[in-house]
């Protein structure tokens, strides 16, 4: 299970690159994924790293919009950046991708809060995709 994990750090990591830069998810994976075949020092991106971002890159807007609609009390470019990112990612995992046990999709974003986030972040992210998960079958079919 560790490589899913790298692979959603990673994943994590270009969607933040991505809203810091401005520019589109799909741009900063591909430059990831150039380097990494043309500087040894680079570690290879995972195909596990390609779908998290590809999969968030599809259902972006309403993942956004999902996002705005049920965090009380934040506008999502109010949001910390970091916040905004593992919640994207989480988001999409959780709602879009079958294979992952719900409890380990939680989890695995409250790991990346604590890592990289504030002391108040890991229950807002474990509170937001708590309540996205009890209502995943309408979040998807909402689509």
């Amino acid at each position: 299970m560790a490589a899913r994990n790298t692979a959603r750090k990673r994943a994590f990591q270009i969607l933040f690159e991505a809203d810091q830069r401005g520019v589109d998810v799909l741009t900063v994976l591909a430059d990831w994924v150039r380097h990494s075949r043309t500087d040894t020092r680079q570690p290879p991106v995972s195909e596990y790293t390609m779908e998290l971002v590809e999969g968030y890159e599809k259902h972006a807007s309403r993942i956004d919009e999902l996002i705005s609609q049920y965090a009380v009390g934040w506008t999502l470019d109010r949001m910390p950046v970091v916040d905004r990112n593992i919640l994207r990612l989480g988001a999409h995992e959780l709602i879009w991708v079958d294979g992952t046990p719900d409890a380990v999709v939680l989890d695995e974003a409250v790991q990346l809060a604590k890592e990289f986030s504030t002391d108040e972040s890991p229950a807002f992210i474990n509170g937001l995709l708590g309540r996205f998960k009890d209502l995943k079958p309408s979040l998807r079919r909402g689509e």
